[in-house]
């Protein structure tokens, strides 16, 4: 602070010199007379010139002596790197400008300029934790993957932008479509920042869709751990990541695992259906089937759906259909005035030959909310009650043009999915396939449970998850 005082002083001084000199030119005519001692100099207006300049040089000359002068009494003094930092410091600065340019030019979109900053700027740093950063988006920026990748490399080796030169490497892997790279690298950036949202996403993303499901619990457990998800969405996604974990173990023979997990998930999502679903079936397999109808009954009051429709049938798959309708009276009667419900309880009827009380359970819907199951199940009840054909074949005709059921869509990309699953096929989404209609929805019964076939001759239709 004291030096660049001093130097402002000394420019102020100088300045003030040359403007005394200009007014003696001016009030002396010609020449300026300049007397020291006994002898007088006189100095024409080119020569005065000159020697305003050489007076300007050598103020300068000063100034940098005397700051090489200070640099070495702070070496004497035990500053070791007093005298290097003065002969780096305007090759510092030149540096910086090259880096702050660079960094412009890159917000510019002027990669070849960025570029050629970044090779200046470590020309003169020699600090290429700084540099690299600049040269490695400038080669991404120009297309040149293999000099982005060399970079990235380099950046690797470096205490201060590892973390920076792995997530480099793992996002040109997966542009590249190499996601089991990906995923490594993924794992290698989480090990050393374990905290960065983007890479436990990232992370989470990878390993449910190479279906690494215990992977993926971790990596959930670990953005709760550290702040970066909700308590509610940890639940929701971890009752997900546990269901395909059970449905895994099912399919490699360990059922006791795969009832434990199932549980586990409904537990934790008591409205995520298929869970719901597998979790009833564990309960039938374990000879629990009290247990079974009454976690089926909490998640048709969440969210009535065919899927647990056709579980619940099969809690007693060789019941009559009379039977069925009796003992599905307490389901129906949890959400009497949904849609699905009064569907459902038409199918029944029907089942059991009753069409005037499948009709009354349809109520105004084939008026006010007409779509294809329920003109479908209108053709089956004129059917059943000796309609002519003509008016069969008037409601399945309309069917053929009517919206159809809710299905399970991508909320990500609107892809239809004949069952619930946690990755979407088309985009790679996790947990983003809900229950809702489409926008122009096929011609297809919902949820693959199948519409009459679910509670006509007992077994029914309803094995699929």
């Amino acid at each position: 602070m004291l030096w660049s005082l001093l130097k402002i002083l000394l420019f102020v001084v100088l300045v003030a010199a040359l403007t005394y000199g200009a007014n003696l030119l001016m009030e002396n005519g010609p020449g300026l007379r300049v007397a020291v001692g006994d002898v007088e100099f006189v100095l024409g207006p080119l020569q005065a010139v000159i020697v305003a300049l050489l007076l300007v040089a050598a103020v300068w000359l000063v100034l940098k002596v005397a700051g090489l002068l200070v640099a070495v009494l702070r070496f004497i003094n035990g500053d070791e790197t007093a005298i290097s930092r003065y002969f780096s410091r305007s090759r510092e600065r030149r540096g910086f400008q090259a880096l702050a340019d660079g960094m412009i030019a890159l917000a510019s979109g002027e990669a070849r300029l960025a570029m050629a900053n970044a090779t200046k700027a470590e020309r003169y740093l020699r600090r290429p934790e700084l540099t690299n950063i600049l040269a490695a988006q400038a080669a991404e920026m120009l297309g040149d993957n293999k000099k982005a990748t060399e970079t990235y490399k380099k950046m690797v080796t470096i205490d201060q932008t590892r973390f920076v030169g792995v997530c480099g490497l793992m996002k040109q892997k997966l542009a590249e479509g190499d996601t089991d790279t990906a995923m490594k690298l993924a794992e290698k950036a989480f090990a050393i920042k374990p905290r960065h949202g983007e890479t436990q996403d990232t992370l989470l993303k990878l390993q449910a869709q190479a279906e690494d499901w215990k992977g993926a619990r971790e990596t959930l457990n670990a953005k709760l751990r550290h702040g970066n998800l909700p308590r509610d969405v940890h639940k929701r996604r971890d009752a997900v990541l546990a269901l395909c974990e059970a449905r895994d173990c099912a399919v490699d023979g360990k059922m006791a695992k795969s009832h434990e997990l199932a549980l586990e998930a409904n537990r934790l999502s008591p409205d995520l259906v298929p869970a719901a679903v597998m979790a009833a079936r564990a309960y039938v397999e374990q000879g629990k089937p009290n247990l079974a109808s009454r976690l089926i009954k909490r998640a048709w009051e969440a969210q009535p759906h065919p899927d647990l429709a056709a579980a619940y049938a099969e809690i007693v798959p060789d019941e009559t259909p009379q039977d069925r309708l009796t003992r599905f009276a307490e389901l129906t009667a949890l959400r009497a005035d949904d849609r699905e419900t009064r569907m459902l309880l038409a199918e029944l009827n029907i089942a059991a030959e009753d069409f005037v009380e499948a009709r009354k359970s349809l109520g105004d819907l084939p008026e006010t909310g007409a779509t294809v199951r329920v003109l479908t199940l209108m053709a089956a009840i004129e059917r059943g009650q000796g309609a002519d054909d003509s008016v069969v074949r008037g409601y399945l005709a309309s069917a053929l043009s009517a919206p159809g059921e809710p299905q399970w869509i991508c909320e990500n990309c609107g892809t239809i999915h004949d069952s619930w699953q946690a990755v979407c096929k088309n985009c790679g989404a996790f947990d983003a396939i809900t229950w809702k209609t489409a926008p122009a929805a096929p011609l297809a019964l919902p949820g693959g449970s199948g519409m009459l076939p679910l509670l006509v001759g007992g077994t029914g239709a309803a094995q699929n998850e």
